[in-house]
């Protein structure tokens, strides 16, 4: 079984026009969203083997936030620069790519791509995912390279919005 956590970073900060897209720090409520998913997280017993993240200022604020709440170490964070806006394509070659001896990968990215990932993944059953949206995928298989063509198996949805159901 393989199982893929993909969230989008949580909450920007446009304050500073000085700053480019891919600078831009976590506003208030992105450092107040990103502990709390990565919470609902670890009660879920969430524990990654692997983390990634887009090389943004946003999206590694969001990975290090969540994968301490989960027990994974900010310094094995991988930074891939290819999932900074990345598209389908990209992520779908990414979790490919992805180490077969890992059970759990979480990744953090942006949109459009997770949501269009999402899309692809599910159909219409997936709209957007806001910030800080948490996707959880569980793929029937052993090998990475095989759950990018397969239907997960168990699949959930969470963000900040939404009511902890724990």
């Amino acid at each position: 079984m393989k199982h893929l956590i993909l969230v989008r970073h949580a909450k920007s900060d446009w304050g500073d026009p000085a700053l480019g897209d891919h600078e831009r720090p976590l506003n208030e409520r992105g450092r107040r969203n990103a502990p709390e998913m990565g919470a609902r997280l670890a009660r879920r017993g969430i524990n990654p083997d692997a983390v990634y993240s887009s090389t943004a200022v946003r999206a590694m604020a969001t990975a290090e936030i969540v994968a301490g709440a989960v027990g994974f170490p900010a310094g094995e964070i991988v930074a891939d620069r290819r999932l900074y806006h990345a598209g389908v394509e990209t992520w779908l070659q990414t979790i490919a790519g992805l180490e077969d001896k890992f059970s759990c990968v979480m990744c953090f990215g942006h949109n459009p791509g997770l949501t269009e990932l999402g899309y692809h993944v599910f159909g219409s059953k997936i709209e957007n995912v806001p910030t800080c949206g948490v996707l959880s995928l569980e793929f029937e298989t052993t090998y990475w390279g095989e759950a990018v063509g397969m239907k997960p198996a168990v699949v959930d949805f969470d963000c900040p919005k939404r009511k902890p159901v724990d």
